[in-house]
């Protein structure tokens, strides 16, 4: 039995470096086949090392200066959470990214006491069909706290977002909340590729999924949806904090994978005015911090895969996530919190599940790195 074991152990060794090898000369497109591969062979060996979750317990917002001396109509601290990125295929494809939507849920659902809200922030579904985006409303629908939902792209290109705004009403609108206001932006729009090429919805869904296809347009925000953004902020005070969600970076990271928004600049543009402005973004399926200006941009994690950094592009403040296993098919992923604080600052939670939460504050991001810099990751990144 020794030498049996021994065997297989080192037969693993082998294919994990044979692997690891190939990794770093894959290109996006190739990444996640083998790596889920990888990870299937392992599964089947009975060799994944198992994992230690842990749920986030988060102190309330520091209560600054400014909120004692504002009162009760003034700001006040809270937190809200999140989940994005979940990529649900039906049952009958794919059920691993379904279990990891639905512990995504169960892990908010045991925080106590609860978030305000919840932002799921876009790509419910994989392929952008009905039946994907229902089974993702379902499975949302048991949180306890209320869901905001915002659109990504794997969402709307199969229908033009049919569905999807019959299901969960248009990818644009704002709230107010506790003195901060909220605004979703639709950021994902493309110029039209598809009817010169008399492309049918699911070969347009399909080179809108594969991110590097040099056949699409890249993602912008619109004219559209910048005049909407206008008018909503027009009757908005300079000084009232803003935290807009947005799908896509709103900022250019690296065009290749289009993560990449095109009009970034003009929508930073139009928040410029305003002193405290946070953007929290999905799409990119890892941790991303970036200051532009009065502008703090996060980036979220992902409940289906982890993808590597850009090869350029990537912004200084990234303090990279540790992903050196592509054989753990949780390695990278989680979900989150956010505290805004009564300053309208956000210091972010991630919850990677299978290792401590990461604390990223915002004056990690207002001050350019120089204090509450986050740990650097043990590991390096793939």
């Amino acid at each position: 039995m020794a030498a049996r074991h021994k065997s297989v152990e080192t037969k693993f060794m082998e294919d994990r470096s044979h692997v690891l090898e190939s990794l770093k000369r894959l290109d996006r497109r190739s990444f996640l086949k083998v790596a889920g591969a990888a990870a299937g062979a392992v599964l089947a060996k009975g060799l994944m090392p198992p994992h230690s979750f842990q749920l986030v317990e988060v102190a309330n917002a520091a209560v600054t200066k400014s909120f004692e001396t504002q009162g009760e109509s003034g700001n006040r601290p809270f937190r809200f959470a999140y989940l994005s990125d979940s990529h649900l295929y039906e049952r009958t494809i794919n059920q691993r990214f379904i279990r990891g939507a639905v512990k995504a849920v169960e892990d908010i659902n045991a925080l106590d006491p609860q978030p305000d809200f919840v932002l799921f922030g876009g790509d419910l579904a994989q392929l952008g069909r009905r039946a994907e985006l229902e089974m993702g409303r379902q499975i949302l629908a048991e949180l306890k706290a209320p869901v905001k939902m915002m659109v990504g792209e794997h969402d709307w290109f199969l229908d033009l977002g049919e569905s999807w705004q019959d299901l969960f009403g248009p990818p644009n609108y704002s709230f107010d909340w506790k003195g901060v206001h909220f605004v979703t932006l639709m950021s994902v729009h493309e110029k039209d590729f598809w009817t010169a090429r008399h492309m049918t919805p699911e070969e347009r869904m399909n080179t809108v999924a594969g991110l590097d296809n040099p056949i699409q347009s890249r993602f912008e925000v619109g004219t559209a949806e910048r005049e909407w953004l206008k008018k909503d902020l027009a009757k908005v005070s300079p000084s009232t904090p803003l935290v807009i969600f947005s799908h896509s970076p709103l900022y250019k990271y690296y065009r290749n994978w289009n993560f990449w928004t095109e009009d970034a600049d003009q929508v930073q543009a139009i928040l410029k005015p305003y002193r405290h402005v946070t953007v929290i973004h999905g799409h990119t399926h890892q941790m991303l911090f970036n200051q532009i200006g009065n502008i703090s941009f996060y980036g979220m994690l992902s409940t289906a895969w982890p993808w590597p950094y850009a090869p350029t592009g990537l912004p200084a403040l990234t303090v990279q996530m540790n992903r050196a296993d592509p054989f753990d098919q949780l390695d990278g992923l989680g979900d989150g919190n956010l505290q805004v604080r009564a300053d309208g600052l956000v210091d972010k939670v991630y919850n990677l599940w299978d290792r401590n939460p990461i604390s990223v504050k915002a004056d990690y991001l207002t001050s350019h790195g120089k204090i509450d810099r986050p740990p650097a990751p043990q590991f390096a990144s793939y």
